[in-house]
């Protein structure tokens, strides 16, 4: 059985820089409305492009976000670590919105030694 409740929300975690630059981590919840047998869909979000990405078993990097983006995980997780020190693992089909585009970034971590594959969906 479905639960509906589940269907009524996309989670998505946001990654911000606050008014010290600190990274931090939140929670946004996009409303789902139901579209019939299809499923159930949120309102449009308008974005500007679309990359595909791939990096290295090894990748390891601290640094700010190029720009207010999403990040979906396609087929491997990652490991994100604010400049608080707090770290949150996410698996493959999570989506991430880095917004920490100035500030002191964040580190992130293949969870696994493979080359991890994900999209960027830049805002307009």
């Amino acid at each position: 059985m479905i639960n509906i409740k589940m269907m009524e929300a996309f989670k998505v975690t946001r990654v911000f820089a606050d008014e010290n630059g600190d990274s931090r981590f939140d929670e946004v919840y996009y409303p789902l409305h139901e579209g019939g047998p299809i499923g159930y869909f949120s309102e449009k979000v308008a974005v500007k492009e679309l990359i595909f990405r791939k990096v290295v078993p090894t990748y390891d990097d601290f640094h700010a976000a190029p720009q207010r983006q999403y990040v979906v995980l396609l087929d491997s997780g990652v490991e994100i670590e604010t400049s608080t020190g707090e770290k949150r693992q996410f698996t493959a089909g999570e989506v991430l919105l880095m917004e920490d585009t100035k500030g002191k970034g964040h580190r992130s971590r293949n969870l696994q030694e493979h080359v991890r594959s994900s999209l960027f969906i830049i805002f307009k």
